[in-house]
């Protein structure tokens, strides 16, 4: 079996799940100035808690607030179905008067008050700034770990280079899928989402290097073989390891996403689609990659190549 003869195919399919995200995250810029909805902990705004004495749907009480001035809310039950953690935007006490009545009306009762405070921006954009440069850096210290680490293999500078946009590939797919969800099911990026992505991260680089790895060791006991060879051998020798993995993991994720509570339903949703596509560009993306540009096929990177004509896997 040749996984990457179809590689054209690979890339494609990433293309065509890339780019939804891409637009939700121009128009969430446009509309946001962000490529996500952010929720307080980034914004600044309410968080209010109240309690009813019945059940009370979170969507019901979306509805109340949306219908009396407050579309940007985001509301979770706590412990029980009878307690809601509201976040929204800074409100005035006409106004959180105003909703008061507004919940009596719709749900037949004033509801008890844990909670009201006005909150700033906890997770601010020096916060934000650093974990993109932590990431950026990150990035540097994988392509020098890798250049490292492949020294004796030809153009370690390759894998470095394809570990990298495989990761990209992978916070792309992720933010592009909160981005998403934000205008489908009113989303809002917060700590555990920021958590989440520089889960993806670490996942996708591991498994990256652990296909990799196996191509260096077969470059060095089949070095009269072709270098698309010794990499589809190499990915049919590590992909049962690799989904055996991943797919241990989903298997817990999926199972809190059905049976976990509503406050962690998003990070895991997130979590989940980051380790789908970070399993799917290791194998799909990251490897293939390496023939591509093997064989000249990447023209923009074609000078790194120096020519067309296929070279053998170790220097």
């Amino acid at each position: 079996m040749n996984l990457t003869r179809y590689r054209r195919w690979y890339y494609l399919l990433s293309a065509l799940v890339i780019l939804p995200g891409l637009l939700a995250m121009i128009i969430s810029v446009i509309s946001f100035r962000s490529p996500v909805r952010l929720s307080i902990e980034f914004t600044g705004g309410t968080l209010w808690e109240v309690r009813f004495s019945k059940p009370v749907l979170p969507g019901e009480a979306v509805r109340v607030f949306q219908e009396n001035g407050f579309p940007d809310v985001n509301i979770n039950t706590i412990g029980d179905e009878q307690t809601l953690e509201i976040r929204t935007t800074e409100m005035t006490p006409a106004q959180k008067q105003s909703l008061l009545e507004a919940m009596a009306a719709a749900f037949g009762e004033i509801p008890e008050e844990i909670q009201f405070a006005l909150v700033g921006p906890l997770i601010g954009a020096e916060v934000t700034r650093a974990a993109i440069i932590a990431v950026f850096f990150a990035s540097l210290a994988i392509l020098g770990f890798i250049l490292w680490a492949f020294r004796n293999v030809s153009h370690p500078f390759r894998f470095g280079m394809c570990a990298i946009i495989a990761m990209l590939h992978d916070v792309l797919v992720t933010v592009g899928f909160v981005s998403i969800m934000g205008w489908v099911a009113g989303w809002q990026a917060d700590a555990l989402t920021l958590t989440a992505l520089l889960t993806v991260i670490g996942f996708s680089v591991q498994d990256t290097i652990v296909v990799f790895d196996r191509i260096r060791e077969n470059s060095r006991r089949r070095r009269g073989e072709d270098f698309e060879t010794i990499v589809n051998r190499s990915l049919l020798e590590t992909i049962h390891r690799s989904l055996a993995t991943q797919i241990n993991a989903m298997f817990v994720m999926v199972a809190l996403l059905l049976f976990g509570g509503v406050t962690i339903r998003q990070f895991i949703a997130t979590l989940l689609v980051g380790l789908l596509s970070g399993t799917y560009s290791s194998i799909f993306n990251a490897t293939p990659l390496l023939v591509s540009w093997d064989r000249g096929e990447l023209s923009f990177w074609r000078r790194w190549r120096g020519g067309n004509k296929q070279r053998p896997a170790v220097a």
